[in-house]
């Protein structure tokens, strides 16, 4: 059920007709009813009548009533009946936002009346934005509650750093929600219900984590660097970096100063010429006499071929670079048996 088979519009103004002229203007400005679809503050509306914001309330408050007490109303009540199916196979609960895409992307004035339409509906109930949640609807009270609870324990175990695909953060949902209809375990389902949160957020790759995250949140080219790299899974050059920012993000990406952020950012780490790897894949920073060095400080004495091996796990670089390196006495020492240690 993508398109509603009632005529919003038509309902509201039949709706609106049984009020008195400024009642009916009050509405019309509050819930940008009519040809300005912005809604009005109770101030500005106030303004215009010389009355205060709570005069402007309390002729709102009565407005409402008075439509829900008119024979229009009654009338009109295939209108509801509609709106709570969508609303049911949308999810039962989901964020206002989404709702009013879902119904009219485009249109604000269509979004409006749907909006107005669900306010005075007894069956809609809304819960209003808070620092974990976004403006909400829903029409069961119980599964609203399994929902939120199931969305607090999913962002609990995440930190900073972690990213998830989507097919696992549904997976991991779903296994904290409970008793739900089985309509309601469709993946667009838990999409919806996971944008209610504002802990948590989905990045242009379509992975998930705390919407905080520099991995989510991506703000400059260091973080799009991250994403690129993390995406390829392997060491890439920043040339290549460069031109994936640029088609995954759409964001014009120097070469030169991708090089130079790549460079400043700990999160990265340099294993071979041009080719960079992420800090957090276990890679060792500094050059190939420090990663020898490092080696070497780690496993005590090592043959040259030992060395070489495990140097080639944390650079990209020729077997000869390794040698020559490992031949300079200011660093290193060939011990009588054969193997190299740091010169003291």
């Amino acid at each position: 059920m993508n398109k509603l088979e009632t005529k919003p519009k038509q309902v509201v103004k039949k709706f609106l007709s049984v009020l008195p002229e400024r009642a009916r203007d009050v509405l019309t400005g509050r819930f940008g009813l009519g040809k300005e679809t912005d809604r009005h503050t109770l101030e500005k509306i106030g303004q215009k009548y010389g009355i205060t914001r709570e005069r402007v309330r309390q002729i709102e408050n009565y407005a409402v009533a008075s439509i829900k007490k008119s024979d229009v109303f009654q009338k009109e009540r295939p209108v509801f009946n509609e709106l709570r199916a969508l609303i049911d196979q949308l999810g039962g609960v989901i964020a206002e936002e989404d709702l009013l895409e879902h119904v009219s992307p485009k249109d604000k004035g269509l979004q409006n009346h749907i909006h107005f339409l669900m306010v005075l509906g007894d069956e809609f109930v809304k819960e209003k934005e808070d620092e974990n949640f976004k403006h909400r609807w829903h029409i069961d009270e119980g599964l609203s509650k399994r929902v939120h609870e199931a969305l607090s324990k999913l962002y609990k175990n995440l930190t900073s750093k972690d990213l998830v695909s989507e097919l696992d953060i549904i997976a991991t949902f779903l296994g904290h929600v409970e008793e739900v209809a089985v309509h309601h375990k469709d993946p667009e389902v838990v999409k919806r219900w996971l944008n209610i949160s504002k802990v948590i957020g989905k990045n242009q790759l379509g992975e998930w984590g705390l919407s905080t995250s520099p991995n989510v949140k991506a703000k400059g080219m260091r973080d799009y660097a991250f994403l690129v790299i993390r995406k390829h899974g392997s060491p890439i050059h920043f040339r290549e970096v460069a031109k994936a920012i640029e088609k995954i993000f759409g964001r014009k990406a120097h070469v030169a100063t991708t090089h130079n952020e790549l460079i400043k950012d700990p999160r990265f780490v340099l294993v071979g010429r041009g080719l960079y790897a992420l800090t957090e894949w276990g890679y060792a920073s500094g050059v190939v006499k420090d990663v020898i060095k490092s080696i070497l400080q780690k496993n005590g004495p090592l043959t040259k071929d030992k060395i070489v091996e495990k140097v080639l796990k944390e650079r990209y670089v020729k077997e000869n670079t390794i040698i020559v390196n490992l031949q300079n006495p200011s660093h290193f020492k060939k011990n009588s048996d054969g193997t190299y240690s740091v010169k003291k």
